[in-house]
């Protein structure tokens, strides 16, 4: 994808989640309070393999484990069009910092208070988005983050390992336990491999 696509992509994506915000909690639940864009659409102008978004959730943080998605994240991402765009979603919780060792240096493209971020995409587009960014945080507090990282992403897998061995051999798909189980998983490991 282009960099200039993926840069679409991203005003698109802005607007649909101003959209999303105004539809009744009632069909849609899942509230996104911030979108930020990390990566390669930040750091260059080469093209890319996919836009790196986080969306960000008033859910407590074990609800939004590295890798994971909280409940409802499908119906949204379905009705924002996010699925049908080369976008990688992170699910974040706004209860901790979102920053961690694969988010470094996030701009925010839009938030519930200050809509979307004009001034952060024409930065963004013009090469100047740098001193709008989030700081990188300091090696201490990258090494505290990733110890709190950990410790949720393990009762995440904790708790998805014990959910699939309750749905194990009873009736009904078993795929949606499985895919979270794997989530956690990998989410975990992930965040393991960071630390060391």
């Amino acid at each position: 994808m282009r960099w200039s696509r993926a840069a679409h992509h991203l005003d698109e994506l802005a607007h649909a989640c101003a959209d999303m915000a105004t539809r009744p909690a009632t069909i849609f639940p899942l509230r996104v309070s911030a979108l930020w864009a990390f990566g390669e659409v930040l750091t260059s102008r080469e093209d890319l393999d996919y836009l790196q978004v986080v969306l960000a959730v008033d859910l407590p943080v074990d609800d939004v484990a590295w890798f994971c998605v909280p409940p409802g994240a499908e119906h949204w991402s379905h009705a924002a069009g996010l699925s049908k765009n080369p976008v990688m979603a992170r699910w974040r919780s706004t209860r901790a910092p979102l920053w961690n060792h694969q988010i470094r240096g996030p701009l925010l493209i839009w938030d519930e208070a200050g809509g979307i971020g004009v001034d952060a995409l024409e930065a963004l587009r013009d090469g100047t988005a740098q001193e709008l960014r989030l700081a990188e945080p300091a090696p201490d507090e990258m090494a505290s983050r990733l110890a709190a990282e950990l410790a949720v992403s393990l009762r995440t897998l904790e708790s998805s390992t014990a959910a699939y061995e309750r749905r194990r051999f009873s009736p009904g798909k078993l795929e949606p336990v499985a895919d979270t189980l794997w989530r956690a998983g990998s989410g975990y490991l992930h965040v393991l491999a960071a630390v060391g």
